[in-house]
């Protein structure tokens, strides 16, 4: 996969990059269990340069993730379809939620982010390399 596009529930936001993701992460902190609605958040790491967001009604909420450091999540004021975050830890780096993908079965994961935040009841693929946190 080399080009990445996707948009918000209701299409007011569209995305691309014709850059390849880095990585596909499970991450299970609590954040993003909030932020889904659900046990986790799959998101793809790709680099931040190049990646073009367009519409008009992008908002963003900033809170201090589990190493201090702020992650700006953002999303569509319309319809709160979550997008992408920026996380301080990761400079130049976004995190793209997988589900917002115009294709969402072009990735697969290859590793878990904050286990030791996961649901008892979710099973992680433990042949994935696995992190408790985030590694710095």
């Amino acid at each position: 996969m080399n080009t990445i596009n996707g948009n918000c529930l209701c299409g007011a936001i569209h995305y691309s990059s014709q850059l390849a993701p880095l990585s596909v992460a499970v991450c299970h902190c609590s954040d993003c269990q909030k932020q889904s609605g659900s046990a986790f958040s799959v998101n793809l790491l790709v680099p931040a340069e190049g990646f073009v967001v367009e519409g008009t009604s992008l908002g963003c909420y900033t809170k201090a993730g589990g190493s201090g450091l702020p992650v700006k999540r953002y999303f569509c004021a319309g319809c709160g379809s979550a997008l992408y975050s920026e996380v301080a830890t990761m400079p130049g780096v976004l995190a793209v939620k997988a589900g917002t993908l115009a294709n969402p079965a072009s990735v697969t994961p290859n590793l878990h982010l904050w286990c030791s935040a996961a649901q008892p009841w979710v099973v992680i693929d433990r042949t994935l390399p696995c992190f408790e946190q985030t590694p710095v």
